[in-house]
């Protein structure tokens, strides 16, 4: 499996669980190490400092607002539709970073986002139906799981021998 195939899948990941999580961490990774196959496309605003910055300030508050009563479904369709676009932008930017299609990774970014709103849906309510444990405590643990796929995604970026994203 290609090394931009493994980070979108993650980052798609991270888009179902996080919607704005995917963005912000593809942001951070291209405002850190500027890609040239991204530098004349639409997509060289992640290069930004200022939009890595604002993505993670949104992501952060995404998390929080997780937790208060009263939100949405994050299969309601405007939410759904969010993370596959989270999803299908982060998967684009991976794989135009190697000079490869942009429909086939943000294709690929957003059907994992899709399956990984979905699955950890169901994983939370299962977790919280049969341990008895609160929903809060499952966001929590789900915004670690989120938080160590970010970093995770970040490292390997930074391993890249040739300093390129992936």
């Amino acid at each position: 499996m290609s090394k931009q195939l493994q980070q979108t899948l993650a980052l798609g990941a991270i888009a179902g669980m996080r919607s704005m999580s995917a963005p912000a961490t593809i942001s951070h990774v291209l405002s850190n190490n500027k890609s040239k196959a991204i530098g004349r496309s639409p997509l060289r605003f992640l290069q930004s400092p200022t939009t890595a910055k604002l993505l993670k300030g949104v992501a952060i508050s995404e998390m929080a607002a997780d937790k208060l009563p009263g939100m949405p479904d994050r299969t309601a369709p405007p939410i759904l539709l969010g993370r596959i676009l989270a999803g299908g932008l982060a998967g684009a930017a991976a794989y135009k970073t190697q000079k490869d299609s942009v429909v086939k990774g943000a294709l690929i970014g957003s059907a994992v986002a899709v399956a990984a709103t979905y699955g950890a849906l169901y994983l939370r309510k299962a977790l919280g139906s049969s341990t008895g444990v609160p929903d809060p405590v499952w966001a929590v643990l789900e915004d670690s799981l989120v938080l160590k796929s970010a970093l995770s995604v970040v490292h390997d970026a930074r391993r890249s021998t040739n300093n390129q994203l992936y």
